[in-house]
């Protein structure tokens, strides 16, 4: 059974998941940039390949309804990020990870100032 790298991976609490977009090694001009310069750039740029399960919220207050079963699983809100958006965030909030030659980058909800939706292209940029 064939199965995705990222399978593999739980992202915990408000993370999100992101392989980041190749970025032009080159200026518009045609000059090559080296490493060091790209790597500085303060805002970047990826897919969403996973999310957390959002922040924890702490348990409800006791209820005057002692014949109600109480909640013992944990809850959270939900992230706005989907598997597939494109993601603009801060690179200073987010931790780089390689895994199977591919690099990854983990990303607070936070640090994520807008996220880019398209249905039609989800399933070419997950291969």
């Amino acid at each position: 059974m064939l199965q995705n790298v990222t399978d593999k991976f739980v992202v915990v609490g408000d993370r999100v998941l992101i392989r980041p977009k190749s970025n032009d090694e080159r200026t518009k001009a045609g000059i090559y940039l080296p490493p060091g310069v790209q790597e500085k750039e303060k805002i970047q740029s990826g897919y969403v390949l996973k999310t957390g399960p959002g922040y924890p919220v702490g348990p409800p207050p006791e209820s005057d309804e002692p014949w109600k079963e109480g909640v013992s699983a944990p809850q959270y809100i939900p992230l706005q990020a989907r598997v597939g958006d494109l993601a603009i965030f801060i690179q200073n909030g987010s931790y780089e990870i390689e895994y199977g030659e591919q690099k990854y980058v983990i990303v607070p909800n936070a640090a994520i100032l807008m996220l880019i939706r398209e249905d039609d292209e989800l399933e070419y940029y997950l291969k």
